[in-house]
């Protein structure tokens, strides 16, 4: 029988004092969309740490198990619980019965807020994502929580690697992580990706709508993401159920479940695979 993990997210009742992140100007990303994995590997080795600041995971592996799992707690509660149940709290408790002894693929896991909820809840999570230190770091963190049964660790070289996947999965899981390339870029990834969720799986999304794409402006994608994500954000573009299935053919999808929330903040796609 399978063990279920029951790690204690409460917060530490003696937290290690963390090092402050040395704050500086960051580098200027001149995109070089012909090598897309190069070019958000450059970006996407930050993870939030605190309201708008940002650490690399290279910068986050010089703590100790102690400090690093304290940081970890901090940050998974502060997105999560109390006035910030609605940002990842709410679907933490709608989906951890449907994921619990399912396959789940974590498409970008970044710090493994979700991987790891999920994985302690009963699921079987492979993490996949561009940056190499990203995995290292869930991977430590994963043996600190005693998950290392549940979870799995692949890294996205490029488009090719994502053909080693197995093809199985119950659920595909995406929080903000495949909108951030141009559209005729990320197109052939997220559908090589649906060829990797089962007839019958979900495919579970987070982006942002065109609704807060036009109330911050209307700026060219390629200037929107230093707004969303940080000055280091070389493209972010806005998604709706559309363009989604755009990108998904040519697999077809019914859909379970599509919205938007926080005030059209991001919006939500839950997708079944039919074909």
């Amino acid at each position: 029988m399978r063990r279920l993990f029951t790690f204690d997210f409460s917060p530490l009742t003696s937290t290690p004092t963390l090092a402050e992140p040395v704050l500086s100007t960051p580098p200027t990303i001149t995109p070089d969309w012909s090598k897309p994995f190069e070019t958000l590997r450059r970006k996407w080795h930050e993870v939030p740490s605190g309201a708008l600041l940002r650490r690399t995971t290279g910068d986050l592996a010089k703590l100790s198990d102690a400090d690093l799992l304290a940081f970890w707690k901090k940050q998974h509660a502060d997105c999560s619980t109390g006035r910030s149940y609605s940002i990842r709290g709410w679907y933490y408790d709608l989906y951890k019965d449907q994921f619990r002894g399912r396959r789940v693929l974590d498409v970008g896991s970044g710090l493994g807020f979700d991987a790891l909820t999920f994985a302690a809840q009963g699921a079987m999570v492979t993490c996949a994502d561009i940056v190499q230190s990203n995995l290292d770091l869930l991977a430590r963190l994963a043996r600190i929580m005693s998950l290392g049964q549940s979870v799995s660790f692949h890294y996205i070289e490029d488009l090719n690697s994502l053909t080693q996947l197995p093809a199985d999965f119950d659920f595909l899981w995406a929080q903000g992580s495949l909108i951030n390339a141009p559209f005729e870029q990320m197109k052939p990834e997220i559908s090589e990706l649906a060829r990797h969720l089962k007839i019958g799986g979900r495919w579970i999304e987070l982006a942002y709508p065109r609704i807060r794409w036009e109330r911050e402006g209307r700026l060219p994608f390629s200037e929107w993401g230093k707004k969303t994500d940080g000055p280091a954000t070389p493209w972010m573009e806005w998604y709706d159920l559309d363009k989604l299935r755009q990108a998904l053919a040519p697999a077809e999808f019914d859909t379970v479940l599509y919205f938007e929330f926080r005030g059209g903040e991001f919006n939500w796609f839950d997708l079944i695979r039919r074909s």
